[in-house]
């Protein structure tokens, strides 16, 4: 897996959430109100029960809830104990309006996931 972009801006916002290993962040079909940025740990992003990604440290998910219809696709499940910041839309907005290059990096991990699913 390439290095994710640089999402340092996340790493001191104090709103995170921890997570044991096994435990579910959110489910398909929820309403969703945060994107994470995971600050430690792995987390397995499943839909209809095949892992689709592991995540590590760095990178972001579940953004597309905040940026289209806020309804989760899948499931995004704690593969370790893991540390995640919680990223509500409004601030999203905020970063997106305030570091033009917050949203440049939210849509190269877009592209980036979009290439590989048609690749794969």
């Amino acid at each position: 897996m390439s290095l994710p972009p640089n999402f340092n801006i996340l790493n001191s916002n104090k709103d995170t959430k921890l997570f044991a290993a096994g435990q579910t962040i959110f489910s398909a079909g929820e309403v969703g109100e945060e994107m994470y940025y995971i600050k430690s740990g792995e987390v397995d992003i499943i839909l209809d029960g095949k892992l689709l990604i592991t995540l590590g440290a760095g990178h972001i998910f579940g953004e597309m809830a905040l940026i289209d219809d806020k309804i989760r696709y899948a499931n995004a499940i704690a593969k370790t104990d893991s540390e995640v910041v919680a990223v509500t839309e409004k601030y999203f907005n905020f970063l997106i309006q305030e570091h033009p290059y917050f949203a440049l990096n939210v849509m190269r991990v877009l592209a980036d996931r979009l290439r590989k699913q048609t690749h794969s």
